[in-house]
């Protein structure tokens, strides 16, 4: 550990700053996008439907010297959420800080000095602002760590991009069979719809479940061995199988309260603030009542419903209404109609899909044992702790 020296993020790093401190003059027409610390995920940057674009002239205006040397770092409101700058088109607003390796670092592995629990803790704990974190630059400049040579740099930052790689292309397999999923559902249920389907309302064609919590004040209620999710949980599982939640519930908390137990591969869908996230369940769980919980109305057709729900979505989310926050509620479901063939059909289609879920399934739990090793191997690496060979 000798070849090892203490250092100060500064004396890596050429430039240090944020974006924009203001809005720039948005063109849906244009071919820049603004790009703000949510669109940092999982180490890339994620232009989400809500993303907005600037023409060149702003983009002229605002441009930072972003490089091939570059890390974005969210410092704003959501904190530590880290990309690697990749040559894409785009501005940064506030809540992106960059950082711009210099030729005494290997960028790959500052990210991972960044990634680690560590550096996370400290620019939690450097935050000011009490409704709207903020982490200041020249904390972050006097951050300090132990840097190891670049030849060790560069086989630590090999093994640790070896597994994001793996858990980036499954991630990228699971988007591309729900797209073949909901590509199925359109042609077997939109456009091969016949006159004799008959046509009922989303209410009816599945069973929707209210959730509950129990009592936050009785701790005999809370961490046992069933998961409950919040609205939370769900948005973070967007168009996925769950497999985690932050909390869990005892089976006293289950029976004293108004939460429902779901089946596995049962659905559940946000109805309250950031309404309309869905995800599968991929074991029984339990929700909040901020949150529905769907099971097939038509036996043992919870891909079949699944689809159904996605295929929905929009529509349910135009209906909702509230005057402080969005809510979906059981009218939205009852004011929104589907045609349905008959049961048959409906039960070949599941039989079709359902291994398109399974592989999905597969491929979650392979990258929560992936990430779960990340995260244990991470820190003895950037310790020192467990040496890689040269």
């Amino acid at each position: 550990m000798s070849e090892w020296k203490e250092t100060y993020l500064i004396d890596v790093t050429s430039k240090i700053g944020d974006g924009l401190h203001g809005t720039p003059q948005y063109d849906n027409d244009g071919e820049y996008h603004f790009i703000n610390g949510n669109n940092l995920i999982r180490g890339s940057i994620v232009i989400k439907p809500e993303t907005q674009k600037v023409n060149r002239q702003e983009f002229e205006k605002y441009a930072k010297p972003l490089s091939d040397k570059t890390i974005l770092l969210s410092i704003n409101g959501t904190i530590g959420n880290l990309a690697l700058f990749n040559g894409e088109s785009c501005i940064l607003g506030k809540s992106a800080c960059y950082i711009n390796v210099n030729e005494n670092a290997e960028r790959r592995f500052i990210y991972y000095v960044f990634l680690n629990r560590d550096f996370q803790n400290f620019i939690v704990e450097s935050a000011t602002g009490t409704t709207i974190p903020n982490v200041p630059l020249k904390g972050i400049r006097e951050y300090s760590f132990r840097l190891p040579t670049l030849p060790e740099q560069r086989a630590i930052a090999s093994v640790l991009s070896g597994l994001d790689d793996k858990i980036d292309l499954l991630h990228r397999q699971n988007a591309t069979l729900e797209a073949m999923a909901e590509t199925l559902f359109r042609q077997w249920f939109v456009e091969e719809e016949k006159e004799d389907w008959e046509k009922i309302t989303l209410f009816d064609a599945i069973d929707l479940i209210g959730g509950g919590t129990p009592k936050t004040s009785i701790p005999e209620y809370w961490n046992g061995n069933i998961k409950w999710l919040s609205g939370g949980d769900i948005a973070n599982n967007h168009k996925s199988i769950i497999i985690s939640s932050e909390k869990s519930i005892t089976e006293l908390g289950l029976n004293s309260s108004s939460a429902k137990l779901l089946p596995k591969f049962s659905t559940v869908i946000s109805a309250r603030g950031t309404v309309g996230k869905y995800c599968i369940l991929s074991e029984p769980m339990t929700f909040s009542q901020s949150n529905y919980g769907i099971k097939p109305k038509y036996e043992s057709c919870f891909f079949f419903t699944y689809l159904l729900i996605a295929h929905s979505v929009d529509e349910l989310i135009s209906a909702a209404y509230g005057s402080v926050f969005d809510t979906i509620t059981t009218d939205t479901f009852k004011g929104h109609s589907v045609t349905l063939p008959k049961l048959d059909v409906i039960k070949n289609f599941e039989i079709e899909v359902t291994p398109l879920f399974q592989k999905i399934l597969n491929n979650q739990t392979q990258i929560r044992t992936l990430t779960a090793l990340q995260d244990t191997l991470l820190p003895k690496l950037m310790s020192g702790e467990v040496r890689v060979e040269i």
